[in-house]
């Protein structure tokens, strides 16, 4: 059987697509792939990311072709896929998590304690900007766009002491570059941050079958938490809310942390549940952050971004 399989052209997408077709030529290497790559608006369009209104903005064009049968399925960066999908297309698989860790690069190996005032720090993230400001309000944080690869060379050629990103696109890539791990505690990832997403039709009962040989029931139950709370808060790129689920044994712990726009003010969250109640803990989790003034603080970052956007 010949599979169409849909992707960025990116470096890390093709990476990640890549992978996902090793993995599933090993369960069974009678199958046959072809990537096909699609260009989204997320890669034509260079604004921050956390200045452009629309969620989805990596996937869209790449799950409008899943759907209009054009290929079998896509393989996403999990955290670029929006908490709804189209009723004609799933979720079909979560393959076995990477770290979700941000991690800091800088010029000259310096950690991002021991960095000088004053260093030029770049971040695609809002969330990232926060997190960063708050632990060295000393620093100049800015926004900084491109592939893994552009930003990293940047550090370089392009001004920058330091920039903070996702240490899985720095392992799936393999790249060879000295880095420091970022603590979770103070650096809570993105909602599905170090996961993949395999989108496919709901009614393609081959694809979904044979994308079941790769699915890791771990990673499935964290993100499937993170994904529920997602529907209740605007987490992506216009809203730093940072969101981690866990597993240990039969037990799944949430963690969540969202900040104001100065990072001077924060809600935390921490709540667990049995595992088979992921998606209850996400919204269990959601209503206590709306208890806690969640709406006050989003508010406030809806309007900080339409005043960056008038500028």
């Amino acid at each position: 059987m010949k599979y169409l399989v849909g992707a960025r052209g990116s470096q890390l997408s093709l990476a990640q697509t890549n992978w996902v077709i090793s993995e599933l030529k090993q369960r069974d290497s009678s199958n046959e792939f072809e990537v096909v790559p699609i260009t989204t608006r997320g890669d034509t369009d260079a604004r921050p990311l956390f200045t452009i209104n629309q969620k989805g903005i990596f996937e869209k064009e790449i799950d409008r072709a899943v759907a209009e049968r054009k290929v079998d399925f896509a393989v996403h960066s999990l955290k670029d896929v929006p908490a709804e999908l189209p009723d004609d297309l799933v979720l079909a698989c979560i393959p076995k998590r990477e770290p979700a860790n941000d991690i800091f690069i800088s010029k000259d190996g310096s950690r991002l304690d021991e960095i000088k005032p004053g260093a030029l720090v770049g971040t695609s993230s809002l969330r990232r900007a926060v997190q960063v400001s708050r632990r060295r309000p000393d620093l100049v944080v800015r926004p900084i766009r491109g592939n893994i690869e552009t930003r990293i060379k940047k550090i370089n050629d392009g001004g920058f002491d330091g920039i903070v990103l996702a240490e899985a696109g720095v392992k799936r890539l393999g790249l060879d570059v000295k880095f420091e791990k970022l603590p979770l505690e103070s650096f809570m990832p993105s909602p599905g941050q170090g996961a993949l997403a395999i989108v496919a039709r709901g009614d393609n009962g081959g694809a979904l079958d044979l994308l079941k040989k790769i699915e890791d029931p771990v990673s499935r139950n964290a993100i499937e938490a993170e994904r529920s709370l997602s529907l209740f808060v605007d987490s992506g790129c216009r809203f730093p809310v940072g969101a981690l689920a866990q597993q240990e044994g039969n037990m799944l712990t949430l963690s969540v942390t969202v900040y104001s726009v100065d990072g001077s003010k924060f809600i935390a969250v921490k709540k667990e549940s049995e595992v088979g109640k992921s998606r209850e803990l996400g919204r269990q989790v959601a209503s206590e952050l709306s208890a806690k003034g969640i709406e006050e603080l989003a508010k406030n970052w809806r309007e900080k971004v339409e005043e960056w956007n008038a500028k």
